[in-house]
Parts: C-alpha cells; structure tokens; sequence
C-alpha cells in the first residue's frame, strides 16, 4: 500500500454495521459484492467503477448507493486519488428500520441508480459516519441509522417491481449455477463439474451467469469463500484459520483477495471489532 494510502474501518459490536473510510490512489477493486446495502459518499477526488453494465462516476459530494449482491469494482480517475466513507448495513435492519413507515412499497428496497447526486443524502451520511465512528451515545446511533436508511430510501429508492423478473433458459441455468457453488464453495469445481450440473455447455453455463448475476462463476465461489472468511474473522478466528478453512491456499492468498475486493487486510477487519 502506498503511504499516501489509509484506511480506517470498524465494526459495530451490537448491529450488522460496518464502516469504512479511506484514501486510495493506485487500489484498483476486483469485482465484488457485499451481502449488505452499502451507502458511501465521496469526499474528494472521483472514483469510477463499473455497474449494471455501465461506467459510472462518483466525485466529490456525490452519494453512492449498492443493493445487496450488486456487483462493482472500483479505480481512481487521476493520480491525485479519491477519499470515501461507505457505511455496510445488514439487510435485516433496513427492513426493520423501515417496519413501521406509511406509504412504503412492500419488500426490501431496491436503488435503482448507483450514483445519487444528492446534497441532502451526502449530509445524511456525514451525519451517519460521525454517529458511528464518533463518542455517540446509543440512542444516537440508533437515531442516525434510523433517519439515514430512511432518507435513503424516499429518496433513492423504487419499488422492488421496477426490477425485471427472471424468465428463460438462460436464468434457468445460471440459478442452477449459482445454486452449485453455493452448496459447494468450498470444492475445487471445474467447469466440468458445473457443466454437469447443469446439463449445460462450459460456455453457455458461464455466459448465462455472467448476463444474470455480473460475475463470473470463479468469481462468485471466491466471495463466497471471502464471506465465510470474514464471518470467521469476526467471530475471532485467527486469519490463518479462516484462510485454511475457507479454501484459500494460505495467508497471503487470503490477504491478497480481501484486499483486492474490500480495500482493507484481513488483520484490519479483525481488529476493527
């Protein structure tokens, strides 16, 4: 990592809450994922990354809103870098946060543009990150996540029947994809084993996934396995433990991965606890 590169990251002890905020400058993420709704804004400098098929541009005061299992990566736009904070929320407590509020459409949210340039929702998140990371008592942490997911959601959300629904063969096949490497992630699969599966071809069973999910295969089952490492992290595991258990080859692989997908080491996700 460069010098002028940093990180900060921290994980709420009694909610399904993460928080980051770095400086990058030559980071370049791999395609990735997060389980959660993840909700950043960009402090400085610009960040590109590609999403739902398309290039997309974060600068400074611009607010960035991921569902959950969207896929991304992420670069900055010149030498200088950009800087970020991005807060991780479970989908559990959105739902929850959201329970009890009139005239909001029935299922989880769903942001349908990941780049919202909205001066209100920035602030909201400034406002989010300072609770979080800050002397904050309870109560106002609570109240900050509350009113944050809320303001979020009126005004970057749409209803879940904007998305399309799954129809063909095509969707067929990559669920059953999918269905495989979640069962088994662990498991050296080759594309044989997934063409077997499916009672696809090696190069229809990877174009249908790609279409459908915006990963490819090897992609998926590797976070699945860098989920599974983090869970084990959390829980107190040491890093060479997760990475023995989680299929990685050792250590460094593991670290190598989590970087390139989440911008921070395994052993300061570990210690952000």
């Amino acid at each position: 990592m460069k010098q002028r590169e940093w990180v900060t990251y921290r994980r709420l002890p009694d909610h399904p809450v993460e928080v980051m905020r770095a400086h990058f400058e030559g980071h370049i993420y791999h395609p990735h994922s997060h389980e959660t709704y993840s909700f950043g804004f960009t402090e400085f400098g610009a960040q590109e990354f590609d999403c739902r098929g398309a290039s997309r541009l974060s600068a400074a005061g611009m607010v960035m809103a991921f569902n959950p299992d969207e896929p991304h990566d992420g670069h900055s736009c010149d030498e200088l870098g950009f800087t970020y904070s991005i807060v991780h929320i479970g989908t559990g407590l959105v739902t929850e946060l959201l329970s009890d509020q009139a005239g909001r459409p029935a299922g989880p949210p769903l942001f349908t543009e990941p780049v919202l340039p909205d001066s209100l929702l920035s602030s909201a998140l400034r406002r989010l990150y300072a609770a979080l990371t800050g002397p904050a008592a309870p109560l106002a942490v609570d109240e900050a996540l509350a009113a944050t997911v809320s303001a979020m959601v009126h005004r970057g959300a749409r209803p879940p029947l904007t998305r399309t629904a799954p129809s063909g063969a095509g969707t067929d096949v990559a669920q059953r994809v999918r269905a495989g490497l979640d069962d088994r992630y662990l498991e050296p699969l080759s594309m044989d084993d997934l063409s077997r599966l499916t009672e696809c071809s090696r190069f229809a069973l990877y174009r249908a996934f790609r279409a459908e999910f915006g990963l490819a295969p090897s992609d998926y089952q590797r976070l699945l396995r860098l989920r599974a490492a983090r869970g084990l992290i959390a829980a107190g595991h040491a890093v060479s433990e997760a990475a023995a258990a989680t299929g990685f080859a050792d250590q460094a692989h593991l670290t190598r991965w989590f970087r390139r997908c989440y911008g921070i080491t395994p052993g300061i996700y570990r210690a952000a606890g």
